[in-house]
């Protein structure tokens, strides 16, 4: 299994960004699949995630109404739509799945997650 995000730039603050996930290998439509980042010198954070078969949508408070998370199985893959970007949405973005069948406790924790893309970097900078 493979992922392979895209999609991160520099822009103003206010602005937007769309970033990419494509997966090869697997069954994209089984997996559960999230975006985490990480800031400079920060650890690393959840930021949104969606069930296998759409079966629900979670986000991290910062940013609820700002980022929208989705899926296209047929095409295997994720994306992230990011509007209103903050200075403090810097970060280098990752997309991850999990094979596993995750509870709502779980999505939020990164050890729950087998595959790893490589990252792409967002910097929210006027």
């Amino acid at each position: 299994v493979q992922l392979q995000a895209s999609g991160g730039g520099l822009v103003q603050p206010g602005g937007s960004l769309r970033l990419s996930c494509v997966a090869s290998g697997g069954t994209f439509s089984s997996w559960t699949v999230a975006w985490f980042r990480r800031a400079p010198g920060k650890e690393r954070e959840f930021v949104a995630a969606i069930k296998r078969g759409n079966f629900g949508t979670y986000y991290t408070d910062s940013v609820k109404g700002r980022f929208t998370i989705s899926r296209d199985n047929a095409k295997n893959t994720l994306s992230l739509q990011m509007n209103s970007l903050k200075p403090e949405d810097t970060a280098l973005y990752y997309c991850a799945a999990s094979t596993l069948g995750l509870i709502t406790s779980q999505i939020r924790r990164g050890d729950q997650y087998d595959y790893w893309g490589q990252g792409t970097l967002v910097t929210v900078s006027s």
